[in-house]
């Protein structure tokens, strides 16, 4: 008697709920036992019952990094193929990624088509990829995301930001008003 297909597991890990449930169930339509999970904790009580051989983790969590997550999976089991998200791309913390046990660090916004190829690119010498695939960004570039980062963790405060990057609130919604520069 053939033994019955199974299906792949993916453990989506991503505090945005409606993202995250968009992937988990773009992830079931494409053949996988997907699951979401909305912080750090939840994906490590979750894991070991689900033993995911694949994951899908925010860089920013509510209660963590997700780096720091990589490293906890990771730890659970070996050959689990991760692959970070973030909506604030680097290429530190991509290099970083990597060195703890991701396969792949993408840029949101992606849909499961690009996690799949990161999937499929699992292979990739570990730490290499990831850096010969970005360029360094250009100066712009690289203080665009910061501004980006900054006013994320102020809420969107635009007076806050302003105060933290220490210019004047004029001034930062002019660089806001601007089109992001191009790496």
């Amino acid at each position: 008697m053939p033994r019955p297909e199974v299906s792949p597991v993916v453990l989506v890990i991503d505090d945005d709920e409606p993202y995250r449930e968009r992937l988990v169930k773009a992830f079931g339509r494409k053949g996988f036992a997907a699951h979401g999970a909305g912080s750090a904790k939840e994906a490590l009580e979750c894991a070991p019952v689900l033993r995911p051989g694949y994951a899908v983790i925010d860089l920013r969590l509510p209660d963590g990094s997700g780096l720091d997550l990589v490293r906890e999976l990771k730890a659970l089991d070996a050959r689990t193929t991760m692959v970070v998200l973030t909506g604030y791309g680097s290429i530190a913390t991509a290099v970083e990624a990597v060195r703890r046990g991701a396969t792949h660090y993408l840029s949101k916004p992606v849909d499961v088509d690009d996690i799949l190829l990161a999937f499929a690119g699992a292979t990739l010498p570990a730490g290499e990829a990831v850096a010969l695939e970005h360029q360094v960004p250009s100066l712009a570039r690289a203080e665009w995301e910061h501004i980006q980062r900054v006013l994320a963790d102020c809420g969107g405060n635009i007076s806050q930001a302003a105060r933290l990057l220490r210019i004047q609130r004029r001034s930062l919604q002019r660089k806001l008003s601007k089109h992001p520069v191009r790496q």
